[in-house]
């Protein structure tokens, strides 16, 4: 079996014969086959079976031939090990039975024991180290993102009880930060000692927060999560999710390897606001997919010709899969971005030599 380590090489900036192409959410809705699956078992029930979880998983590697596998999980497992009862409810999303509103509810928050309350996620990677052809990224929710989820007690769009506790009582934020810090770090080790060859931070909401806000209350933990995982020889991914172009020139200083952009800001400017200091990830707007495929050849053209004007690109899209996106569309778009790219490439080669 030969392996296929490109998107490792474009993380560490190194040259590539083309450019990888993996997407949020591979793994999903937008498969007849998944569907099935989903009518028979939640995704909580998926994930507790490592041989279904690591089958979902190298679906869409197969399918679609990307180049590198995303972990079939949810950011919320973690949580369950410290103590908080959720439930993944359809239309919804994550809904939490008793949501953090006090120092006490913190406290109450108990260290993750991932082995013990989580081996069947160590155990699907271990599956996929061996199944796999392509490098397997694992996953986290990143602090703000998990807190509030755990503090609104399900999704929400203004955040107001999140920013009101972190605002009202700084102390009993920075409790919750730490608390989720160690969740995380002990998490995502964990991966990488089963088997994960690279792990992304998702910081999906984060982008509503001031760049002086994140600065003071969100970026210390996780720039001691990029930190104290800095010892693992992996590509570490960071993505601070949708709308956050004015936060990304507060993680300079990150010890990340590849920072994803959405599609708000273009990937030059991505580059430069973070002083071209990490590998870009993105950022096709996701609902792309429902044009022609000409159009959509024409964005990822657009792409690709910036995308590779500096060493480390991996295309992606701003942000997850969409249940109605088309599983066809979706291969031939993986098809021209290796074909293209190849291309392209090969010409730049020829020049510089």
């Amino acid at each position: 079996m030969t392996y296929n380590d490109t998107f490792i090489r474009a993380c560490r900036k190194q040259d590539t014969e083309h450019v990888p192409v993996w997407y949020m959410r591979q793994a999903g809705r937008y498969d007849p086959e998944y569907r099935k699956i989903k009518e028979k078992y939640s995704l909580l029930e998926i994930c507790k079976q490592p041989e279904l979880a690591a089958e979902v998983t190298l679906m869409p590697v197969r399918k679609l031939g990307v180049d590198a596998a995303i972990l079939y999980s949810d950011i919320m497992n973690p949580v369950a090990s410290i103590g908080v009862k959720f439930d993944i409810v359809k239309d919804i999303g994550p809904v939490i039975e008793n949501p953090i509103r006090s120092a006490a509810d913190v406290e109450r928050l108990k260290p993750i024991d991932v082995e013990g309350d989580l081996g069947h996620i160590l155990e699907t990677i271990a599956i996929l180290d061996k199944e796999l052809d392509v490098p397997l990224i694992t996953f986290a929710g990143a602090p703000f993102t998990i807190a509030s989820y755990l503090i609104e007690g399900r999704p929400s769009k203004g955040y107001i009880r999140t920013k009101e506790l972190m605002y009202s009582e700084p102390r009993v934020w920075e409790m919750l930060m730490d608390k989720l810090g160690d969740m995380i770090i002990a998490y995502l080790r964990s991966h990488v000692r089963s088997g994960g060859k690279a792990f992304q931070l998702f910081d999906s909401w984060v982008g509503a927060l001031a760049p002086r806000d994140f600065e003071k209350y969100v970026l210390p933990t996780v720039s001691r999560i990029f930190s104290e995982l800095s010892d693992l020889d992996v590509p570490k991914i960071y993505f601070p999710g949708v709308s956050s172009g004015e936060l990304l020139p507060s993680l300079t200083k990150l010890q990340a390897d590849v920072i994803g952009v959405d599609w708000r800001v273009s990937l030059s400017e991505g580059r430069r606001r973070t002083g071209g200091k990490f590998a870009i990830q993105g950022n096709l707007d996701p609902y792309l997919l429902t044009a022609p495929m000409d159009v959509l050849k024409e964005q990822a053209k657009a792409l690709i010709d910036e995308g590779v004007q500096e060493p480390g690109y991996i295309f992606n899209l701003g942000h997850g899969l969409f249940p109605e996106a088309s599983l066809e569309k979706l291969r031939e778009l993986t098809e021209y971005i290796h074909e293209y790219s190849q291309e392209v490439l090969k010409e730049s080669a020829k020049l510089r030599s």
